[in-house]
Formats: structure tokens, C-alpha cells, sequence
């Protein structure tokens, strides 16, 4: 059996209460009460929604996103 590492970018923001996690990757969306809880979560949800991937198009997965954050002057 052939194990591969995968990497994802996660995001984090709170919306009143809860943090929301999304990973903009896969387009998968979690939420807790605590930033540790949505991290633990949005680990869970992804691991979920990867075992429907099929196993030939995980490969597209193995490549560590390139992310920049940009700043926007509002006037």
C-alpha cells in the first residue's frame, strides 16, 4: 500500500460565536466553537471528503499550493 502525504491550505475567521475553517483546495467547510475545534474539524471533513476522490486523481492533490496574501486599500 502506498501512503501520500497531501497538503491543504485552510482558512480561518469567526462568524459571531463559531470559527468557520474552509479549505478553498477542495472547497470543504467546517466550523467550532474554539479555533482548536474547527481545526480538528476541518481535518475531519477533509480526510471525509477524500475518501470519495478516487485513488487516480488524489496525484492532483500532491502538489503544496502556492498561497500570497494580498492588502486592499479601501477608500
Amino acid at each position: 500500500m502506498i501512503i501520500m502525504s497531501l497538503k491543504f491550505t485552510t482558512t480561518y475567521h469567526k462568524e459571531g460565536k463559531w470559527y468557520v475553517a474552509y479549505c478553498p483546495d477542495l472547497g470543504v467547510t467546517s466550523q467550532g466553537k474554539t479555533l482548536e475545534e474547527a481545526q480538528k474539524n476541518i481535518q475531519e471533513a477533509v480526510e471525509l471528503y477524500l475518501e470519495d476522490v478516487p485513488k487516480k486523481e488524489l496525484a492532483r492533490f500532491a502538489e503544496t499550493p502556492f498561497v500570497k496574501t494580498i492588502e486592499v486599500s479601501k477608500v
